[in-house]
């Protein structure tokens, strides 16, 4: 097989040849996806700019029926989305990677929870981080106001809103894409998530609709944070530098948030996104810590260590209060069910990245990051702002109070002014919230590219055109609602949008959890069959324990080179995989032998295919792989010395050991024991399932092999 992207249909036989087409040519637009979204963005946009009275009537009376009808909807599917996470990560499923077995993670934990807690948060954090402690203080939802109970109340509402019950939504939709996209050679797209459900369905109008459920609710979710970031951002300048605050200004701000989009979507993930995650952090990181020096490092300690108590002993009964005795409807439309609808706008933009920096991570590594990383970041960030605000108002600051309720965008300011050197740490805020506005639009702009588009390979993105098509889009969009009723009519119009695309991550659990009981039929399948024989598989491989023990002993302590690894393949994996090949089709299977040469070692591999009619079909593959020679091999070892393996790769990978000098008996008997354990998993899946559908090519067929992942890097 060639690794210089130029492969033959011989390469890889049984592909079917749309995807054969899909991953030799370049990403091409889902037109139902992108001209509905696009049409209804625009109509929405146009409507609203038109007439802004009208706009605002028909969204605040849909808010209403939504929040007197599905009000508690929200409140149980969000604890369920939650329970569901938690309970996958730590059950036995939370050992499946999000990729073939023998995948690794594409980047460094630093920039990997970098970009986690960038891309699920925006200016927003700025804009709440005051207003929602102030707030929650001066008129909580149960209670009497201004008391150490409301200061404590106001602390962990705020808290709870940005808690782990939203990290879950955007670590559901994270795991599902990424496994089935990764593991199971299906589009990095909400669709794919669906597949264990409606089968290949996913790819007609009900994929599309999905898609397109999944687009609107994103762009809505951003255009929420783009417009507290326009208002934040332009009363920052206004601040520093006596913009005037406005239409024209905001309008300004946007534009610039485009541009910088666009130079991030030419720059790529790596340079563009990854890089302004790591700095956002950064320097959140350093305004936090000019704060907490100037509040007061003990004092703040202390309520932040107290916040933490008070969130997890109170956060089992908050999680499901309705208030349905005395129920505060404005103050649930503008708190919780606001921010519950925008977690689950979100969740798919957010899902979708987070799913395409993950691969190689196990899901419980995935959900544990994704719960525990930004969860310590934005509870430190929200304890340090929050109570610093509330010190200020229960000092009597009665003027900062009012402001921050009345004005949010100016709160955050307002409290900066209360330290010293006001210019350094207001201009800092402003520098921080442009770049965490940029991140949103850039990587919201991302995923709605790849969200409408056929891309060849899970890691492939968007063309550059369709990413600064939605990047204007959502500033559009943006626009049209600031116009409407500004960040309210934006909060309003989430809510609704959210809606829709709540009932898909149900479905996406359903979808998720009986493909992950296919994983589970796969190990006990390998138990039922194989256990006498796993010891001698993770020592030598199968079928060792036959062998003479000098000989066993001479195979472990040696390190063949290429010569020695072409004999192998002419002696012993092209005769045993023939007579296999032969011995099935007698028996009336359709098996069938190919290779090829992967050229940066020049030598072949081997692979056997059985088509299992509907079901996933069997594939043993021996590849050839180029280590360097460990420095306690008994013979001397040179600076550049090499050997070669040849392990084994079934479709969910490599199985982790080498065949490399087994006999051709020994090799026949490794393909029947890896057939067997096959027969018993389909048979295990369709007895629990009740023939529910497989991926055509099983887990991991994307990625599956070496070459394949070199041509996809590249």
């Amino acid at each position: 097989m060639s690794t210089n992207g130029e492969r033959d249909s011989a390469a890889e036989p049984g592909t079917p040849a749309t995807a054969v087409k899909a991953r030799r040519g370049e990403s091409r637009l889902k037109p139902a996806v992108f001209i509905g979204s696009s049409v209804l963005i625009l109509a929405l946009s146009i409507w609203a700019i038109i007439t802004p009275t009208g706009a605002e009537n028909t969204i605040g009376t849909v808010v209403s029926w939504i929040s007197a009808g599905f009000g508690w909807y929200y409140f149980l599917a969000a604890t369920l989305y939650l329970v569901f996470v938690v309970f996958v990560a730590v059950s036995r499923y939370g050992e499946v990677k999000l990729g073939p077995q023998h995948s690794t993670p594409d980047y460094g934990v630093f920039a990997w929870a970098a970009m986690l807690f960038a891309a699920g948060i925006g200016i927003d954090l700025m804009f709440f981080s005051v207003a929602g402690p102030v707030s929650h203080y001066l008129a909580p939802p149960e209670g009497d106001p201004q008391t150490v109970e409301a200061a404590r109340q106001a602390v962990v509402w705020t808290l709870f809103h940005y808690g782990i019950t939203g990290w879950a939504m955007y670590a559901l939709m994270g795991m599902a894409l990424g496994y089935f996209s990764f593991r199971y050679r299906l589009p990095l797209a909400i669709r794919s998530a669906l597949y264990p459900l409606i089968g290949r369905r996913i790819h007609g109008r009900i994929g599309d609709a999905v898609d397109l459920a999944a687009v609107i609710g994103t762009i809505f979710g951003i255009s929420v944070s783009l417009g507290i970031g326009v208002v934040q951002l332009n009363y920052g300048l206004n601040f520093l530098f006596d913009v005037p605050e406005g239409v024209p200004a905001q309008i300004g701000l946007i534009i610039v948030a485009v541009l910088m989009t666009t130079v991030s979507a030419v720059a790529g993930v790596d340079r563009g996104i990854r890089r302004l995650s790591e700095l956002n952090v950064l320097l959140a990181i350093g305004l936090m810590l000019y704060v907490l020096v100037f509040e007061g490092p003990v004092r703040l300690l202390n309520a932040l260590i107290l916040n933490i108590g008070d969130y997890i002993s109170r956060f089992p009964a908050m999680t499901l209060n309705t208030f349905a005795y005395d129920q505060p409807t404005e103050w649930l439309n503008a708190w919780t069910l606001f921010f519950w609808a925008w977690w689950v706008a979100w969740a798919p933009f957010v899902g979708l990245f987070l799913a395409r920096i993950s691969r190689g991570r196990s899901i419980r590594q995935f959900v544990t990051a994704t719960l525990v990383v930004p969860l310590l970041y934005t509870l430190t960030f929200l304890s340090i702002f929050g109570n610093s605000a509330l010190s200020v108002v229960r000092q009597g600051g009665t003027e900062f109070g009012e402001i921050t309720v009345n004005a949010p965008e100016q709160g955050f300011y307002a409290l900066l002014t209360q330290y010293p050197g006001v210019t350094f740490s207001a201009g800092l805020a402003t520098f921080v919230g442009l770049l965490l506005y940029v991140t949103s639009a850039d990587s919201g702009a991302l995923v709605m590219g790849n969200l409408s588009s056929h891309l060849p390979t899970p890691i492939t993105d968007s063309k550059p055109w369709l990413r600064i098509f939605w990047a204007s889009a959502t500033g559009l969009l943006t626009l049209a609602m600031l116009l409407v009723g500004g960040v309210d009519a934006l909060t309003n119009a989430t809510i609704i949008m959210g809606l829709p695309f709540s009932f898909v991550m149900l479905l996406i659990i359903w979808g998720l959890y009986k493909a992950l009981r296919t994983e589970r039929f796969r190990k006990d399948a390998l138990r039922t069959t194989l256990s006498s024989s796993l010891s001698e598989r993770t020592a030598i491989g199968r079928r060792g324990a036959d062998r003479n023990w000098r000989q066993r002993l001479t195979r472990v302590m040696s390190f063949p080179g290429k010569r020695a690894a072409a004999k192998f393949v002419d002696e012993v994996c092209r005769p045993a995989f023939r007579d296999v090949a032969e011995e099935l089709r007698a028996q009336g299977a359709e098996a069938s032998v190919t290779e090829g040469v992967d050229e940066e070692v020049g030598i072949p591999h081997v692979e056997l295919r059985v088509p299992m009619d509907t079901e996933e079909e069997f594939s043993y593959r021996v590849w050839p792989i180029e280590m360097p020679t460990p420095t306690f091999a008994t013979r001397p070892v040179t600076e550049h010395d090499t050997y070669v393996r040849f392990e084994v790769y079934l479709t969910e990978g490599s199985q982790g050991y080498d065949v490399m000098g087994y006999s051709k008996e020994q090799l026949i008997g490794n393909i029947l024991d890896e057939y067997e354990r096959h027969l018993e998993f389909l048979r295990l899946h369709r007895e629990a399932t009740a023939r529910s559908p497989l991926p055509d090519h099983g887990p991991g067929t994307a990625e599956a092999y070496p070459a394949e992942e070199k041509e996809e890097e590249r």
